[in-house]
């Protein structure tokens, strides 16, 4: 785990100042992911979400607990919606069954598949995000300093 956050923390500095490339932020999560589980208890309402690329995306269900789901292939347009549901059985979300629903402007949303749930560990993620941003802040003092 430390080789993969060495090698986050290297790719950090080839990001933008907007923040990390979806695929950097895949790493991030996957590496403060636990074992999957089958499934995990939703609440009727999403906290936050983060999509990471096309075909994963990261669920809060309380400030302090959030999932990565891998879905079973592309998602079209997660990157671009402004809101996703989650399909549910009696208060669970479950892999192989439910689904994440992209919904976009007044469209019907589409489904994608969960292949997979594992738990974040949040405020491990939250610390390696404030690490990140500090690395790149004195990153850009050095570099103002050089001109």
């Amino acid at each position: 785990m430390i080789t993969a956050l060495a090698g986050l923390l290297a790719l950090a500095g080839c990001a933008s100042d907007a923040g990390l490339r979806a695929s950097e932020k895949l790493a991030l999560y996957t590496a403060h992911a636990g074992e999957p589980v089958s499934s995990f208890r939703y609440f009727g309402s999403i906290n936050g979400w983060t999509p990471l690329g096309d075909s994963a995306l990261a669920v809060w269900t309380r400030p302090s607990e959030a999932w990565l789901l891998e879905l079973q292939g592309p998602c079209q347009d997660m990157s671009f919606s402004p809101t996703i549901g989650l399909t549910n059985q009696m208060g669970r979300v479950h892999a192989r069954f439910d689904k994440v629903i992209v919904r976009g402007g007044g469209a019907v949303g589409m489904p994608c598949h969960i292949g997979r749930i594992r738990p974040l560990d949040v405020k491990a993620i939250r610390a390696t995000e404030k690490e990140l941003r500090e690395a790149r802040v004195e990153e850009r003092e050095a570099g103002d300093g050089a001109r």
